[in-house]
């Protein structure tokens, strides 16, 4: 695998990316949905709220963001430049199609965790943020935001690669990827019990789900397919 061919396709991903409204307006709302009921219910509560907060997870509720806002941003991938006419060029080079869906993985990957990352560090207050700040959920979201952000990529990608329409893309991305979001939800708020074997058998299931996801979209990626399709 060449890693100069997968870094020119990932700045190019990253310059389009800042060039599109859409894909910075996505980055930018599914965040603020999922920060709006912690910051109401948690930070605005007093100081003496911090004792019974600070038996449950809650914040691991953030973890919905690495979920969906790559899944949104790699659904369209693909399928977007197949409409724009300018995946036909990228595929005319030597590029090979596993370096090629590699680069589009790491692309939105980037973005996502320093995105999940900052709406975390958001709680990082004085009063009654810190109480929820536990050692294990801080390790569970440093951990697990890379893990769950590059499951949602393949997902969203194996769709991109088969999809002919942008938005039935992304809303089969939101829908394969419900099911890990609904995991994240449940445990955040106590509906199944954390624990250390739960954290490793997600921990190893994503990570067999990233060999396995990239193996998959290679497969699904075929590049005549494709550049009929365009024309």
């Amino acid at each position: 695998m060449s890693r100069r061919r997968i870094n020119a396709i990932v700045r190019k991903e990253l310059r389009d990316y800042r060039h599109n409204p859409y894909t910075l307006m996505t980055m930018a709302i599914v965040p603020l949905i999922f920060l709006l009921q912690p910051l109401i219910s948690v930070l605005s509560l007093p100081a003496g709220a911090s004792i019974p907060l600070s038996r449950h997870d809650q914040l691991l509720y953030m973890l919905g963001i690495p979920a969906l806002v790559p899944a949104l941003v790699a659904a369209s991938s693909i399928v977007t430049e197949r409409a724009q006419g300018t995946l036909e060029p990228v595929l005319a080079t030597p590029i090979r199609r596993d370096e090629f869906v590699l680069a589009k993985a790491l692309a939105p990957l980037v973005p996502s965790v320093l995105i999940s990352y900052a709406v975390y560090e958001l709680f990082a207050q004085p009063g009654v943020a810190p109480a929820l700040l536990k050692t294990p959920v801080v390790i569970a979201q440093i951990v697990f935001t890379p893990l769950i952000a590059a499951w949602s990529i393949w997902v969203g990608l194996a769709i991109s690669t088969v999809a002919s329409d942008i938005r039935a893309a992304q809303q089969l991305s939101l829908l394969g990827n419900l099911p890990l979001v609904a995991l994240v939800v449940l445990v955040a708020f106590d509906v199944i019990e954390a624990s250390t074997a739960l954290a490793v058998g997600l921990a190893a299931a994503l990570l067999v789900g990233y060999r396995v996801g990239w193996r998959v979209v290679s497969a699904l990626f075929d590049r005549e397919r494709l550049i009929a399709n365009t024309r």
